[in-house]
């Protein structure tokens, strides 16, 4: 069993506090392992959107997003925005999760995102998944957060321009918005990309992991 080490995921976890976020922060990188390895089991859960357009986009997105993949989603109704507010809730979901899965690697957003319903709900993250690797994940935003990441996952050409258009297919409810767009999203993705190498990537922060240098 995978602890905290970087070795092929079998299982695999996704969270995100708003319906978006996973395939904003993580898309390519689901698309990537899902192309390479069918038949992951994902479980990803959103704490907010539940029950209406927004769950909808979620499914049809996530879908789209993992082929192939066996595919759990829970999309929970808590207030957009006020995560702080209700952390039992939060948490409560967290460990329900935790209940039906030991994942190999966890895709969270960061400790250190400026939104608030992002960085609490990483900072729950390890509330309920105490010794697992968790990668997490950036979205570009007012704020001006973005940092210095520690890990990269490469993405193809056709990798990330698949990302970005189902990005704009399958959240309409999110095309309004200024931030939202192919630029911002394939440009963040070529920054990372020239960090490590490569033509795009998607980038991450680490908290914790373990080697095996000597095995």
């Amino acid at each position: 069993m995978i602890r905290l080490g970087a070795g092929p995921p079998e299982r695999i976890v996704a969270v995100g506090a708003h319906c978006d976020d996973i395939a904003i922060g993580a898309g390519g990188t689901l698309l990537a392992m899902c192309l390479a390895r069918p038949g992951l089991r994902i479980d990803a859960l959103v704490l907010s959107g539940g029950g209406g357009e927004r769950e909808q986009e979620e499914r049809a997105a996530l879908a789209a997003f993992c082929p192939g993949a066996d595919l759990r989603l829970t999309v929970h109704k808590l207030p957009d925005g006020h995560l702080p507010a209700h952390w039992e809730e939060a948490k409560a979901a967290l460990e329900e999760l935790r209940a039906r899965t030991d994942p190999d690697l966890i895709l969270a957003p960061r400790t250190d995102d400026a939104h608030q319903d992002h960085r609490g709900l990483a900072r729950l993250i390890p509330t309920a998944f105490r010794d697992h690797l968790v990668l997490g994940y950036e979205i570009v935003k007012w704020d001006g957060d973005l940092g210095r990441p520690a890990a990269y996952q490469p993405l193809s050409t056709e990798i990330a321009e698949q990302k970005v258009r189902l990005l704009q297919e399958h959240y309409p409810s999110q095309r309004h918005r200024p931030w939202y767009d192919r630029e911002a999203f394939l440009g963040l993705a070529r920054i990372r990309g020239i960090e490590c190498h490569e033509a795009y990537a998607e980038a991450f922060a680490v908290t914790k992991l373990t080697l095996n240098l000597g095995g």
